[in-house]
């Protein structure tokens, strides 16, 4: 069925389209910023997933400390646009990098993340070309096996190369614990600050992340902040997650049935240059909710192919539909803006200004 917004939306913007709820997006902000304030750390967004300046602004009013980003790109747009304590969660390379990560360090207060000696050696250059120290975390590896030194011996002499690099401060560390696994964290940092303490170093900064981990808030003793970034949408695995429920999901995209060829199966305008193919290690591709047992079962480029067959009610050619997808920061970097609506009126559009900031 399609609602008067869904009309209004098809109307003026065409579909697919995605649309956010800033009731939503402010009880959000709100939300995960009296979680940290209850826990005792702060809070540090990251800013992957909405990518946009006016709402990295609005988590810092409501009391973030400062903002996280992923890649230079990102922080350029923010720091831009008045943001000036940015954590760069990322280990950055080559002179090219150096010679912007310097440019910024001269305008806003810049941290950096490092897990390896040669990323350190580089970041001496953007330090010399801003003018004055920059601070770099450690970034430990606690169980994912992503990025991250992979023992505390590890994280204690890169924090001495660190320190005894000019123009570098060692600022402590950054870790993402599994969500199981925050006892094996607690051992891994309690023995890496014991080790920088007995070099006359310390850890100002100790920060944690993860939307899904919000259970685990506060419990690694001596965390000072928290990074969250899929909460200010949230999406179908953060709802998995345990993280969000579905009322928590503010971000949709608004779909045209243009096809209904056979009773069991249909055809969505919002293909993977939409939805993207990252499942989440979810069932289907999204939650439609106007028709929940209905499986947005596989992509071609412009086309949601749905499974019908366990939907005791099946759309029509020329419905739109509302989906929350699996992965909502992937989407959005798909995405040139976003509408914003309250209730059944919309507002206006915001720009993902940092959308393709890969670099």
């Amino acid at each position: 069925m399609t609602t008067s917004l869904a009309a209004k939306i098809a109307r003026e913007y065409g579909t697919p389209c995605a649309v956010i709820d800033m009731d939503r997006v402010e009880r959000n902000i709100a939300r995960i910023q009296k979680a940290c304030d209850d826990a005792g750390v702060a809070n540090r967004p990251h800013i992957k997933t909405h990518k946009n300046p006016t709402i990295a602004r609005m988590q810092v009013a409501a009391g973030a400390k400062g903002i996280t980003c992923q890649k230079l790109g990102e922080a350029e747009i923010m720091a831009n646009a008045g943001i000036d304590d940015i954590l760069i969660s990322y280990n950055l390379l080559g002179e090219e990098k150096m010679a912007r990560l310097g440019a910024l360090q001269a305008k806003a207060n810049m941290t950096v993340a490092a897990d390896n000696s040669t990323v350190v050696a580089g970041l001496p250059k953007a330090a010399a070309a801003s003018g004055r120290p920059l601070s770099v975390v450690v970034e430990c590896d606690t169980g994912r096996k992503r990025a991250g030194v992979e023992t505390p011996a590890e994280a204690i002499a890169l924090a001495r190369e660190i320190a005894a690099s000019k123009g570098l401060e060692f600022a402590g560390f950054m870790l993402y614990p599994t969500e199981t696994g925050w006892a094996d964290a607690q051992r891994f940092y309690d023995e890496a600050l014991a080790g920088v303490r007995a070099h006359g170093l310390d850890a100002k900064i100790v920060s944690t992340g993860g939307t899904p981990n919000l259970v685990n808030i506060g419990k690694l003793k001596g965390g000072t902040e928290h990074r969250f970034g899929t909460y200010i949408y949230n999406d179908r695995m953060q709802v998995a997650a345990g993280s969000a429920t579905w009322d928590d999901c503010a971000l949709h995209i608004y779909s045209t049935v243009v096809s209904r060829a056979a009773p069991e199966r249909g055809i969505l305008d919002a293909g993977s240059k939409t939805l993207t193919t990252d499942t989440g290690g979810l069932d289907g591709h999204g939650l439609i909710l106007e028709h929940p047992e209905a499986k947005i079962a596989k992509f071609a480029e412009e086309h949601g192919f749905l499974d019908l067959s366990r939907s005791n009610t099946r759309p029509n050619v020329g419905d739109v539909v509302r989906i929350v997808p699996n992965h909502v920061c992937v989407v959005v970097n798909m995405m040139d803006e976003v509408v914003m609506v309250r209730g059944e009126e919309i507002i206006g559009t915001l720009p993902v200004a940092a959308r393709g900031k890969l670099r």
